[in-house]
């Protein structure tokens, strides 16, 4: 199974770095030197990682065979693909791979069925479901802990907690003009 694990960004001085955006929890392991990784477009690679630093909170990679500014700069908005065994898991026990949760069913506590999530939207405060309802309707689920109560990979489904107006027109307005009261 193919990873997206980073999107090479911009060229770092004069000596072949680039800058990295990641797309991994784990980029010690997915982006350390000696790593070979495919890439999108496939024309670019393989790419296999010489060095990794972090400068100024950014990570900083230069690739074998890249030696200056021009060739760094050619590899910008490449995606950068590990090759993962499907069976792997991530280290920590309530993290996930893409792969995992892309079809789970998505029901409400009570067993009420939501829909299917289709697709992952990493975010840079956090990741939301894409879940795609019986009627071919979308809506989004924050992957956070208040609304995602279980993730049952054996079962193959995810239970939700959502707040009123999430997945429904429920939401509840609160207002002091409602009580009669001045504002």
């Amino acid at each position: 199974m193919q990873l997206v694990v980073a999107r090479i960004g911009r060229a770092h001085g004069i000596k072949g770095e680039v800058t990295v955006e990641v797309r991994t929890d784990e980029p010690e392991l997915r982006l350390a030197p000696g790593a070979v990784l495919m890439t999108e477009p496939a024309s670019t690679g393989p790419l296999t990682i010489e060095t990794g630093r972090v400068h100024s909170g950014r990570l900083l990679l230069r690739f074998e065979g890249v030696r200056d500014r021009n060739g760094a700069e050619a590899l910008r908005n490449t995606l950068l693909i590990a090759e993962v065994d499907p069976a792997e898991l991530p280290e920590e026990p309530d993290e996930y791979y893409d792969h995992q949760l892309i079809d789970l069913d998505v029901v409400l506590e009570d067993g009420t069925e939501v829909g299917r999530i289709t697709e992952i939207s990493h975010l840079p405060s956090q990741d939301l479901f894409i879940v795609e309802r019986e009627d071919g309707s979308e809506v989004m689920i924050p992957f956070v802990e208040e609304i995602v109560a279980e993730i049952d990979l054996e079962e193959q489904r995810c239970v939700i907690t959502p707040p009123p107006g999430l997945i429904d027109d429920r939401a509840e307005t609160v207002s002091a003009r409602d009580n009669g009261e001045e504002a």
